[in-house]
């Protein structure tokens, strides 16, 4: 995104702010501040945008103490488990017996954003957190990014790791993505739960102009394009990792401000290690982003054949109760669980989230919903 986003038609906004990959981690926009919005927008997209080259790797100094009464996984610097997936490094966490839970996180954390889920939800159920390509410890491929390659690394997940039909958690951009992993291997997937989810209903009346590109604009005004976009993102990459910065753009997504400890705080100022950092920010935030108006979640739900679980965070500045509604009133057969949190419950009301869940888990009946596909 560039420092022209603010002059964005309203539409072209609009589709850009409702992407599945925008909703994480930037503060709510104050009406009638035009220039104070459009100043947040670029620096919070930037923000949006570090978490995806890795920087949510901290180092292992940090010592924060878990939420009262909820138990926190352990923190390994190294990571948890390594799977290759078409020739790159994928993390994932595993614990537990039973029925396999497979949680699915935001754009810009990782697996270890369900800390206080996991070894909860571990202690009736085999429960498995991934990080997607280019997020936490798996590794950030110099690729095409698109919503659909998220997709299709959950399904060979669920095929290869998994092995067995199993409930898909997803929260943000992890909500889309076990949306459309769900559809894509219906006979595997036995329930799905939603937090707070990305993505946007379709307009049927927005029509696509789509025209060959002209020899100037391949040959002199795309790249001339392209040049910018890496200068402006470059300084943004740099201006989005201040942590007073991080902490402000957390607080304003967290409610309950004492749940952004210093463990949140640090494990999205570190910067990158990894060479490939600064590519896959470009990537995510040039090609991605802006490439998501073709992914609805209405032609998603309409191929969804398993039960359906709501987990939402009525406070979050972003996706609010009305998206909840809107999917429950699509698809008839969702459970909606309304919770007084932000955009990301299941790390700032753990027990409340832990609960809910483990209640709509106990009433699923995995052989007849399999018998049902």
């Amino acid at each position: 995104m560039s420092s022209s986003s603010c002059g964005l038609s309203p539409s072209l906004r609009s589709r850009l702010f409702n992407s599945s990959a925008t909703r994480f981690l930037v503060p709510p926009a104050r009406p009638n501040q035009y220039r104070s919005r459009c100043e947040m927008n670029r620096r919070g997209f930037a923000f949006r945008g570090i978490l995806a080259s890795g920087v949510s790797v901290m180092g292992s100094s940090l010592v924060t103490e878990p939420t009262e009464g909820v138990e926190r996984l352990p923190f390994k610097p190294e990571g948890y488990n390594f799977w290759t997936w078409r020739g790159h490094k994928i993390h994932y966490v595993v614990q537990g017996e039973g029925l396999p839970i497979v949680l699915i996180h935001g754009f810009g954390a990782s697996a270890f954003h369900w800390r206080y889920n996991i070894p909860e939800l571990a202690k009736k159920y085999k429960v498995y957190a991934v990080d997607l390509l280019g997020f936490g410890w798996s590794e950030k491929a110099i690729i095409e990014y698109d919503a659909m390659v998220w997709r299709d690394q959950v399904v060979d997940f669920l095929k290869e790791i998994v092995r067995e039909p199993a409930v898909l958690v997803g929260n943000s951009l992890g909500g889309f993505t076990a949306l459309v992993a769900a559809v894509g291997i219906p006979e595997q997937v036995v329930g799905l739960a939603l937090l707070n989810s990305a993505g946007q209903f379709g307009n049927p009346n927005e029509k696509m102009n789509e025209s060959e590109e002209s020899v100037l604009q391949k040959f002199v005004l795309k790249p001339l394009k392209e040049v910018f976009q890496r200068v402006v993102l470059g300084f943004l990459f740099w201006q989005a990792k201040q942590p007073a910065r991080i902490e402000s753009v957390l607080k304003s997504v967290y409610v309950n401000s004492s749940n952004v400890d210093d463990y949140l705080v640090k494990s999205i100022t570190m910067p990158a290690a990894d060479p490939n950092a600064g590519e896959v920010y470009y990537r995510m935030m040039t090609r991605f982003m802006l490439n998501q108006s073709k992914y609805t979640l209405d032609s998603a739900l309409s191929e969804l054949r398993c039960p359906l679980l709501l987990l939402w965070g009525d406070l979050d500045p972003w996706v609010g109760p009305t998206k909840a509604n809107r999917i429950k009133e699509f698809y008839p057969n969702t459970t909606l669980v309304n919770l007084q949190a932000g955009h990301c419950p299941h790390d700032e009301v753990p027990e409340l989230v832990n609960k809910s869940l483990m209640d709509w888990l106990s009433s699923l009946k995995p052989e007849a919903s399999l018998q049902t596909l």
